[in-house]
């Protein structure tokens, strides 16, 4: 009789401390999953305050250019349309001897307004948008061709595939900013752009024959900062190289 209560304690013992452990199992799944959980949403809200934060600062940046683009159109350039006017004016009245340096300011004076209504183009998003990207960025490359800047080199692979407005204009000042540090830094005297349009996405190689720089230490940059934030923001890959005396690389991977 004895045995038969000491083998039921055990079993019971057994079973208690069994349902004791199950509960304690469940209870850390469950504790784990709301704390993975929990995590998971503090995680998606971080980067959705990211991204939203991104686009917002980018929407800024955008309406600064554009008002910035009106600003060269309107006012400056008017003022060297009139300035412009003036000495067609004044030089047929002037002395013989200086009419040749006239000549030349007014030409200097013509050249600078062309130059400057093809810069507020390309710093309005609408105007980019109206042209779309390869358009853009080849008129982007024709201006410092006539400037005598850079020699570009521009070429285009595949068929071209249509893109959302917004990437296009994401995409358009990537490069854009990517030509500005080429001009402020690299000493080049060529520039190679090369878009490919493949299966799935829209490839964009912009390498020049310049300096080069130790992308390690610049790695902080708010020009290259800017860049790979801008196309984290519409899913593209980013892929910055560089070395001394050897050039600078700029490889954009953006799904269509």
């Amino acid at each position: 009789m004895l045995q038969e209560e000491a083998i039921q304690l055990i079993i019971y013992s057994v079973l208690t401390i069994t349902l004791l452990v199950v509960f304690v199992v469940i209870f850390f799944i469950a504790f784990q999953n709301r704390k993975n959980k929990l995590l998971l949403e503090k995680f998606e809200a971080e980067k959705k305050f990211e991204k939203e934060l991104a686009q917002s600062q980018i929407e800024i940046q955008e309406q600064t250019l554009k008002n910035i683009a009106w600003e060269l159109h309107d006012n400056i350039g008017q003022l060297l349309s009139v300035a412009n006017m003036q000495l067609a004016m004044i030089i047929p009245t002037s002395d013989e001897a200086i009419k040749p340096h006239l000549e030349e300011t007014k030409t200097t004076i013509a050249s600078s307004v062309q130059e400057l209504r093809a810069l507020s183009r390309n710093l309005n998003n609408e105007v980019v948008l109206n042209n779309g990207l390869v358009k853009s960025m080849e008129n982007e490359l024709e201006r410092f061709d006539r400037l005598k800047f850079l020699n570009t080199h521009f070429s285009i692979k595949g068929t071209p595939q249509l893109l959302k407005s917004d990437v296009e204009i994401i995409l358009f000042r990537i490069f854009q900013e990517f030509i500005s540090n080429v001009m402020k830094h690299s000493r080049a005297k060529n520039l190679f752009v090369t878009l490919s349009f493949e299966e799935k996405y829209l490839s964009i190689e912009s390498k020049d024959d310049g300096v080069g720089f130790d992308v390690a230490q610049k790695s902080e940059s708010s020009g290259l900062q800017n860049m790979k934030s801008r196309a984290t923001l519409i899913k593209a890959s980013y892929e910055l190289s560089s070395e001394i005396d050897q050039g600078t690389r700029l490889l954009v991977n953006c799904p269509y």
